[in-house]
């Protein structure tokens, strides 16, 4: 496989390199509008002027032409990543780096810089490009993970720096997305905000995460079971495969064949794949609004409800009834409307996780901190558990709580204990 231009059509001149890039950043941002699966290459080459056998002259398939924008994504944060590995500890280390993406950030959003597609999408690729994009990220991914190696460090299990580079990963992923609620002079402040919560988490000092039998006995209740086992079991395979391959690429066939049933089975308890998905939705928001519920309504200090909260929605997406469905297939939906209510009621669900952050600062169980930036890093450390085993071998939902939710909330330079 090959994401370069058709054989005979070397790219030696300089209009042709030009024409490439505009064919690049255009096709980043359809694809970051509607997935991978979701845009056809007559759409791409109708946005830069081209008809789709001219848009051949440079990329042959759709999938070459996806697999060179996300080849180009990854080169651009490996960059970056190579950049801020020059400095000499792990905190300033990770401070350049969210740094420099908030300087990237603000080139892209005044208009300087195309903006990049977003790394979602990956699994939506053929097997043959994938090998090659995933081979890539995953470098990308250890390149990270070199920033939080060091004598600091030096002690920490493997699967601890595998747990703290996928939340530094994940943390940087979405901080491209909501940066851009501030204002563009506000990016550097921001990012520097960011650095002090990622590193140094949201503890008071000498604050510490809580035993096991500390947050049993608040005893907020698990998620309840949904009533009908085989659609229960429709939504988690719906779940998984939207996370995996976007809402294209999560097909009724593909669907049915994960549950081992017939279309018949599946039409038999859905109406439409979009029904379903809308369902898959209902359910991720109702699991966090029920253990953001709970924590507001249980007693004790904000920091233990806090960290009984994340620890719940954490083992949730690893146990037998996860996952919960990514933010990132919010784009995908086909509908405005619904992908406006979806994005809003997650909003909400921030707003109210800040919210628990200001009940913990006030009764002095956590220092004070920009609680809306708080809320954003635990919201992406929840989300982003949903892959969390392939970044993080051994991490299950028995011990997520200890090497997952503990450094998101005391941050990556918490002491590794056994």
């Amino acid at each position: 496989m090959s994401s370069s231009p058709l054989k005979g059509h070397p790219p030696d001149t300089l209009k042709f390199q030009e024409k490439q890039e505009t064919i690049l950043a255009a096709a980043a941002q359809l694809f970051n509008q509607a997935g991978i699966k979701g845009v056809t290459l007559g759409e791409i080459a109708a946005s830069v002027g081209l008809v789709t056998t001219s848009i051949a002259y440079y990329y042959r398939r759709k999938e070459d032409l996806a697999t060179a924008c996300l080849m180009q994504a990854i080169r651009a944060r490996q960059a970056l990543t190579q950049e801020a590995a020059t400095e000499p500890s792990v905190a300033s280390r990770v401070a350049r780096y969210l740094g420099l993406l908030a300087s990237e950030r603000a080139r892209i959003d005044s208009g300087a810089q195309a903006a990049p597609i977003v790394f979602h999408d990956i699994r939506a690729l053929p097997q043959a490009q994938s090998v090659t994009v995933f081979e890539a990220y995953t470098q990308m991914f250890r390149q990270i993970r070199g920033l939080l190696q060091g004598p600091e460090t030096a002690a920490w299990s493997r699967a601890a720096i595998n747990a703290r580079a996928h939340l530094l990963l994940s943390s940087s992923n979405s901080f491209c997305t909501w940066v851009s609620r501030y204002e563009l002079s506000a990016y550097p402040r921001a990012a520097e905000r960011l650095s002090d919560i990622v590193l140094n988490g949201l503890a008071v000092p000498g604050g510490h995460w809580p035993e096991p039998q500390v947050l049993a006995a608040l005893n907020l209740p698990a998620p309840p079971h949904a009533p009908d086992t085989a659609m229960d079991a429709f939504l988690r395979a719906a779940t998984e495969l939207v996370n995996e391959q976007g809402y294209h690429g999560a097909s009724v066939d593909k669907i049915s064949a994960r549950l081992q049933v017939t279309k018949g089975s599946f039409y038999h308890h859905n109406d439409t794949k979009l029904d379903l998905i809308t369902a898959c939705f209902e359910r991720s928001l109702d699991v966090l609004r029920h253990a953001i519920n709970n924590a507001e309504q249980a007693q004790g200090p904000g920091w233990l409800r806090l960290c009984a909260a994340v620890a719940l929605l954490l083992q949730f997406q690893l146990s037998e009834r996860g996952p919960l469905l990514r933010t990132t297939a919010i784009s995908a939906l086909p509908d405005q409307v619904q992908r406006e209510q979806v994005s809003t009621a997650l909003k909400r669900l921030d707003q109210r996780i800040a919210s628990l952050l200001v009940d913990a600062m006030m009764d002095g169980s956590m220092r004070a901190q920009d609680m809306s930036l708080g809320a954003l890093a635990l919201a992406s450390a929840i989300n982003a558990a949903a892959e969390l085993r392939r970044w993080a071998p051994g991490i299950e939902a028995h011990n997520v709580a200890h090497l997952y939710a503990r450094p998101a909330l005391l941050g990556l330079l918490c002491q590794d204990t056994p």
